[in-house]
């Protein structure tokens, strides 16, 4: 799991931050003995699955700032990560209730963000698999899978009356239309689960007292849009049910609508992600002030990289909704050409980046190609900076994601997208995204009080 131990440092650090406010802001001695109390109060951290636990095991352990001298970064990654609300001038923490409400709230909101991202996977086997179009109705609150071989009669009979079957699968055996349908209601019903999952804890910390206003507010338009992605499942399946234009065309979901599900998808783990880590780590972390303008320098180039991440994954939406991944399957070539000649064959102009298969895949191998080219100068720009040695660990282990995330589409396409290598691809777009919250949040500016508390340097001692 991702910083299990980064996180759990910073609960410790804090629990004897508020006794010694007045001591120097790196230590070289040990806290005081009672201070072994907060052992059993660390955050153990659930984080998207996907992340590389032994990465993040070393990437945060001593490295060199100066010659001959190390800053324990991954201990003091942030000096005070949970402090009461009353001691942080600027500061409004989004949990009531102290450190215990603290992790509890974190480890139920990362929950809820590992559970989106295991869905979104779920999603793309359930697309490559072609299962997407077994279930041709949907109820928002779901029904029972077939219980008798009468009722899987009748599920078949109502899958063959659809476009897919005619074109595709005509003369499937009951026993393949089943595992297609497993696949599909898996799917719809492990999004519901998300609903119980989120739902319930939420009722309860609510009771309890933990959730603060803002918290709620955010947790409520996230159940919202969570709630309406049901609805833009459903709308997305209904236009593979609907009969292709030409009877040359293969029946498949609307790409603006496999987008839309898709980005819906991103953006509510995105904003799980983002919270989860506001209610553990309310602060950034900062032992100087020269972190923290080079942080600021870091954030200026982190968040329109992360704009173009989200719009290369977007890309993507397009070329599975078109199928394009089965097209111009070489490269870094198109085929025989660089450019295919056919790029702006469909009128009006703007039809060619959203349907058009030879546009959609050149921009989506354009965007990732830019990703990755951005991510690496991000690293090299800042190689010379005076930043948290947790803050280059993150930046070292995103340019590293984005070329295994290329690599990965690169696989994908020449190997005609296999489901094991499309999923992966998937998910492997997700792991860059969180790799890009995590630098986002990361580098966000510190209260007005911890800035003050600030030496201007980081203070020269061994360790």
């Amino acid at each position: 799991m991702l910083g299990r131990r980064f996180l759990s440092s910073i609960v410790k650090r804090n629990k004897y931050s508020s006794y010694h406010n007045h001591q120097p802001l790196i230590r070289t001695t040990k806290p005081p003995s009672s201070s072994s109390s907060s052992t059993h109060e660390t955050i153990k951290l659930l984080s998207p699955p996907i992340i590389a636990r032994h990465y993040f095991i070393n990437a945060f352990r001593h490295r060199p700032l100066l010659k001959g001298q190390n800053v324990p970064c991954f201990r003091s990654f942030s000096r005070t990560a949970s402090v009461g609300a009353e001691q942080k001038e600027g500061l409004k923490l989004l949990v009531n209730g102290g450190v215990q409400a603290q992790k509890a709230v974190g480890t139920w909101l990362f929950c809820s963000a590992a559970w989106v991202f295991s869905l979104v996977v779920l999603g793309g086997i359930t697309r490559l698999t072609r299962s997407g179009l077994s279930m041709t109705d949907w109820k928002f609150t779901g029904t029972l899978p077939p219980m008798s071989d009468e009722e899987w009669h009748q599920e078949f009979e109502k899958y063959k009356q659809s476009p897919e079957y005619k074109r595709v699968n005509k003369g499937m055996k009951l026993e393949d239309f089943k595992f297609i349908y497993w696949m599909e209601y898996a799917h719809r019903m492990w999004g519901r689960a998300l609903g119980i999952l989120f739902v319930l804890p939420y009722s309860y910390f609510l009771r309890k007292g933990y959730i603060t206003v803002k918290l709620g507010l955010r947790l409520c338009s996230l159940f919202a849009l969570g709630a309406g992605q049901g609805f833009i499942g459903w709308w997305m399946v209904k236009s593979g049910l609907e009969e292709p234009p030409s009877e040359y065309v293969q029946p498949r979901v609307s790409p603006y609508r496999l987008a839309a599900h898709l980005t819906s998808a991103f953006a509510i783990y995105c904003g799980l992600f983002w919270t989860a880590l506001s209610v553990v780590m309310p602060e950034p972390p900062a032992e100087s002030l020269a972190w923290v303008r080079g942080a600021a320098k870091v954030k200026r180039l982190a968040l329109p990289i992360s704009l173009l991440v989200g719009l290369t994954a977007i890309s993507g939406a397009f070329v599975a909704g078109n199928d394009a991944g089965h097209a111009f399957n070489t490269f870094p070539k198109m085929g025989d050409t660089w450019i295919p000649d056919d790029i702006f064959e469909m009128t009006p102009l703007i039809r060619n980046f959203f349907e058009n298969t030879s546009t959609v895949q050149l921009d989506h191998r354009i965007l990732a190609t830019a990703s990755l080219l951005s991510v690496a100068i991000l690293w090299l720009s800042t190689r010379k900076l005076d930043i948290h040695p947790a803050v280059r660990a993150l930046i070292g282990g995103t340019l590293g994601m984005a070329a295994l995330q290329v690599t990965l589409g690169v696989s994908t396409l020449l190997s005609y997208v296999p489901v094991s290598l499309g999923s992966a691809h998937q998910a492997g777009a997700l792991t860059l995204l969180s790799f890009m919250i995590l630098l986002n949040h990361t580098t966000r500016k510190p209260s007005l009080s911890l800035l003050k508390s600030l030496p201007a340097v980081v203070k020269s001692q061994n360790f």
